[in-house]
């Protein structure tokens, strides 16, 4: 009987010491999962100062943001480039500032425009240029992430008020962030689409 006691105190002691053991590694495991949500969740909070008070913000994974870093890089390509007073200084600051988002296809477009003297008729005309993107479309089936951009130009002369429609096309690649170029994209292959007049308005001359 005394052997028989033992022994059932012995399995009992067994049991109890391998269930606490497994307790304690289930508890564990889920220890070490919530601690590493929480710091993934940690991860994606900066704090900036602000005059001493730091102030928590929200950051967001370069994924999500990718497809709008993408339309602001296309979007400001354009606005560069098609954003033309009738001052030289200002179309070549604008001009040095378009090439470093975009490869030797904006350099190959703009000595086109600049040999068929687009540029000196502006000056000469005294001519005002801009241009309201309306649309840009993405498309990342490819490994090359293509747009196309859908854009209206307005070009106001002393006389009258010209409308444009604008469409181009080309592809984007990743090169590094500088100030130059911050989203850290780059357009390459660009090509004009359509640049078609669709309206024009007489300026009234008193």
């Amino acid at each position: 009987m005394l052997i028989e006691k033992l022994e059932n105190k012995i399995k009992l002691a067994l049991t109890v010491s391998v269930g606490s053991f497994l307790t304690s590694i289930v508890i564990i495991g889920f220890a070490l999962f919530f601690t590493f949500k929480l710091i993934i969740n940690e991860r994606k909070h900066v704090y900036v100062l602000d005059a001493g008070v730091p102030i928590l913000v929200q950051r967001t994974n370069v994924e999500e943001n990718a497809e709008v870093e993408a339309k602001s890089h296309v979007s400001l390509f354009h606005s560069l480039f098609f954003t033309l007073p009738p001052d030289d200084e200002y179309i070549n600051e604008n001009m040095r500032k378009a090439m470093y988002l975009i490869d030797e296809s904006g350099l190959k477009q703009y000595n086109n425009l600049k040999e068929q003297g687009y540029y000196r008729s502006i000056l000469a005309n005294s001519m005002l240029c801009n241009i309201k993107t309306d649309s840009v479309l993405l498309d990342i089936s490819n490994e090359a992430t293509q747009f196309t951009f859908y854009g209206t130009q307005r070009i106001e002369r002393a006389t009258s008020i010209l409308k444009r429609k604008v469409v181009t096309t080309g592809f984007l690649r990743s090169v590094n962030r500088s100030d130059n170029n911050p989203h850290g994209l780059i357009i390459t292959n660009w090509k004009t689409l359509l640049n078609e007049d669709i309206d024009i308005t007489p300026k009234k001359i008193f």
